[in-house]
């Protein structure tokens, strides 16, 4: 008698609600990993109907605005936190029996989708600390992905992101909104500093078209310090080595740009008070 074979679970098919920068990033990661993706869903406004055609194509799935049924097993909401709970109501007509609904907002939790848990689906929140702009598809794997929601639908979450090579957790709702202030510390702040780095150069007669292309050595070297010994030992410059007159003349010239000035204090003073520093005194003093 031949041996049973083992019966491997059915991979889900998947549709994605939104074509824009996460949805495309998501999709394209999704159709390499394997997953087939059936179905395409954005808004009537034909700048959203040719970008979700346009995707749709290189998924091989089907575009649509009107989701009066679809085939997937698991629907991926990837819009706007604002547009959640408005576009599970315009989905809510569907069958959900059997079907795992989730949205990637990393601030609002899957209560979001509750009206299609009425409806019979199993709902949960799937977020990736990661950025995503357009025309950019970031690899996946090691990305931690914060999940909460439904036994089912976190389960069938947790394959997923193992499949796309990251790594899950389980957060409480509770805690959703101050994961998702970490992410804007890590990666649109972190922008926002950058920018305003810019203009500090500029400001000190670096030529023009140079301040981000001579910053990306430091910068660079800087987070691979990180990534190799953490903040504490990643750390150097005029704080580590208690040199508070240098700080009194970087806040005098900074007064010619006050919210960069304003800015740099806020982090000195975080950095004198909790990394590596000599002389905390003298430099909690200038920098008060």
């Amino acid at each position: 008698m031949l041996p049973t074979m083992p019966v491997r679970p059915r991979t889900p098919t998947i549709a994605i609600v939104g074509a824009g920068k996460l949805g495309s990033a998501l999709a394209l990661s999704l159709f390499a990993a394997g997953y087939r993706i059936t179905e395409i869903v954005s808004r009537t406004p034909k700048a959203s109907q040719q970008r979700a055609r346009a995707l749709a194509r290189r998924v091989r799935a089907r575009a649509t605005t009107v989701a009066n049924s679809l085939s997937a097993d698991l629907v991926w909401l990837c819009v706007p936190d604002r547009q959640i709970a408005t576009g599970a109501e315009s989905l809510s007509r569907l069958n959900w029996e059997g079907k795992i609904a989730l949205h990637s907002s990393g601030a609002l939790t899957s209560a979001e989708l509750s009206l299609l848990r009425k409806r019979g689906a199993r709902v949960a929140s799937v977020h990736p600390m990661m950025t995503f702009v357009a025309g950019v598809t970031p690899p996946l794997k090691g990305v931690g992905f914060a999940i909460e929601g439904d036994r089912e639908a976190t389960e069938a979450a947790r394959k997923i992101v193992a499949r796309l090579g990251g790594d899950s957790f389980v957060i409480a709702k509770k805690d959703k909104v101050l994961y998702h202030a970490w992410g804007m510390f890590a990666s649109p702040l972190l922008t926002a500093l950058l920018a305003i780095t810019e203009r500090v150069a500029r400001k000190a007669g670096v030529p023009r078209g140079k301040e981000r292309e001579w910053v990306l050595p430091i910068l660079r070297q800087t987070v691979e310090n990180y990534a190799r010994h953490g903040a504490a030992l990643g750390f150097s410059g005029p704080i580590i080595r208690g040199d508070a007159a240098t700080l009194a003349r970087h806040l005098k010239e900074l007064r010619r740009l006050p919210e960069a000035r304003r800015i740099y204090r806020a982090l000195a003073r975080f950095a004198a008070r909790n990394l590596p520093a000599r002389n905390k005194a003298g430099l909690l003093k200038i920098l008060k």
